[in-house]
């Protein structure tokens, strides 16, 4: 189950509730959240400081979470600087391993994307494009095969009626080993 931040209704209610003297287990019940999570609530109230300052505090503690952006020295940035002048791209200065970069290559194609440290994206050989001019993607397209099954009516007028029109259907297995064909007349 993840975690959902209490919203200033739940705040509220946990106020109204601890100036009622309900007990938090009971508050925890009604508002199907952890009994910890009322305790904090209840012992903040308990020294005399109001709900509005601990909205205030929640929501500053809140800001401060999540992941911080990686940070570059600057020998890394005028390291990665010369190469790119150089013609070199960011899966080639993070792969060789002539000097350590405190970061992925994913990690400084979203620098050179979001322009940090006046990285730019158009000195990269590729100017960001994922694929060169004139690419075609040829994965998972299958050929073209057999024939149309609204064609049939075409060709076969008295299909249904004769004897040795198949309908076929095959599916291939994982990689490419193995595959089921149907035929049914």
């Amino acid at each position: 189950m993840t975690y959902k931040h209490l919203t200033t209704r739940e705040l509220t209610l946990i106020a109204d509730f601890w100036y009622q003297g309900t007990k938090a287990y009971q508050a925890a019940k009604l508002l199907k959240r952890s009994q910890e999570t009322i305790y904090r609530i209840y012992s903040f109230l308990d020294t005399g400081k109001t709900i509005e300052q601990y909205l205030k505090a929640y929501q500053r503690n809140k800001q401060r979470c999540g992941r911080k952006r990686t940070q570059l020295s600057k020998n890394e940035i005028s390291y990665i600087n010369e190469q790119v002048k150089v013609g070199w791209t960011p899966d080639t200065i993070v792969g060789r391993v002539e000097r350590t970069i405190s970061c992925s290559r994913r990690t400084l194609y979203r620098m050179f994307a979001r322009e940090q440290y006046n990285f730019n994206v158009l000195q990269l050989p590729m100017k960001g494009k994922r694929h060169p001019n004139g690419y075609v993607e040829r994965r998972g397209k299958a050929g073209h095969l057999g024939r149309s099954i609204y064609q049939r009516y075409q060709d076969f007028p008295h299909y249904q009626h004769e004897f040795g029109h198949f309908e076929a259907d095959t599916v291939q297995g994982k990689a490419h080993h193995g595959a089921v064909m149907t035929l049914v007349e």
